[in-house]
């Protein structure tokens, strides 16, 4: 019987369990955005999930949205990466990194010499940017010029290459939560007239360019891309998201990508094309399939045994639950996150939630 528990292939790799750490953005990377020895234990500590993901990670300096979030980009970077796979591998565990480039999710004050975030159009997100001073208003983008467009694709590639090197077993693309590719997919966002807007291929290219360079760097079976067809986040939006998406999650198929990763809408969105959730991506992909999107183990347990996904993957509960595959397991308690530290500090609600054992061993 297929269950969390049981083994499942992602591109080359055979995982012991269906449990996938979700990317989380935690905020606690040292100066430069290099991974430091708090990481290197952070991850460590839940290599027991069937795949480890990683915090989403700047391609670049102008990819950079957020205070203290880890780049690829650098030599230093790298080599602080580098702590966390020896970490994670010395653990059992296998540890695949999420590019990124947040577009105008951004701020002057976090782009080099003060520059403007660009995106595919010059539109204002509402909303406020995190910065190291707090949050700052949103400004308004500078729209990318044609000719930049690649430089950008190749940065993907570049931060690939420097993602391997890192000793990672893969890479996911961030192409979810309103991020620089999700603003390129929507038509909320894309108001382009040139071959990067206006149709829903036109729209597409963009993520579909950034896939092959990728997959040049890793080859198709170490690469996934995550989508979040239904996510408002970061005042993102599509006038025909089942279209868009259908289209965008068949052309990634016919890369034979290790892996799709589906954020799944809030049970109340009501979205042209139906829920696009894990269940609705099944018909059209034809390798593994994640879904994430506030999963209980019963809800989880329900979804694998019914083919709707073959993985699911788990954010806060991995968060608050370094060792969560064994207490789904064993059918332990599980702890109960601190959210109030979820974002930035030191160990407090980082590396110092307790395992079962240490519990045990308190009474």
């Amino acid at each position: 019987m297929v269950d969390l528990f049981s083994s499942v292939r992602v591109g080359p790799y055979e995982l012991p369990n269906r449990l996938v750490m979700a990317p989380m953005t935690r905020n606690r990377t040292g100066a430069g955005n290099v991974p430091t020895a708090l990481n290197v234990e952070y991850y460590a500590q839940r290599a027991g999930a069937g795949l480890v993901v990683t915090e989403a990670s700047q391609i670049s300096s102008q990819g950079v949205g957020y205070p203290n979030t880890p780049g690829i980009h650098s030599p230093e970077q790298v080599a602080g990466w580098r702590r966390v796979t020896d970490g994670v591998h010395a653990a059992g565990g296998k540890i695949f990194l999420q590019l990124w480039h947040v577009g105008r999710i951004s701020h002057p004050s976090l782009q080099p010499g003060g520059a403007l975030p660009v995106s595919p159009s010059a539109i204002k997100p509402e909303g406020n940017a995190m910065t190291a001073t707090g949050l700052q208003p949103f400004v308004t983008p500078r729209a990318l010029e044609i000719s930049e467009i690649p430089g950008i694709v190749a940065q993907y590639g570049l931060a690939a290459a420097n993602a391997k090197a890192a000793g990672f077993d893969g890479v996911e693309i961030h192409a979810a939560n309103g991020y620089l590719i999700d603003q390129f997919l929507r038509d909320k966002t894309n108001r382009r007239a040139d071959q990067y807007g206006g149709s829903i291929p036109n729209r597409a290219r963009f993520l579909l360019e950034v896939a092959e360079a990728v997959v040049k760097v890793w080859g198709a079976d170490k690469v996934g891309v995550r989508l979040s067809p239904g996510n408002p986040f970061n005042d993102i939006a599509d006038s025909n998201p089942g279209a868009l998406f259908d289209h965008a999650a068949g052309e990634l198929d016919r890369l034979k990508l290790a892996y799709l990763h589906i954020v799944e809408p809030a049970p109340t969105a009501d979205l042209p094309g139906g829920p696009l959730d894990a269940r609705h991506f099944r018909p059209l992909w034809r390798r593994a399939l994640i879904a994430n999107g506030g999963y209980t183990q019963d809800r989880a347990k329900a979804l694998i045994a019914g083919g709707g996904a073959d993985l699911v993957a788990f954010g806060v509960l991995f968060l608050a639950n370094p060792d969560l595959p064994e207490r789904f397991r064993r059918g332990a308690p599980l702890n109960a996150p601190d959210r109030a530290t979820f974002y930035g500090g030191t160990a407090a609600g980082y590396t110092d939630y307790p395992r079962l054992d240490a519990r045990v061993a308190a009474k």
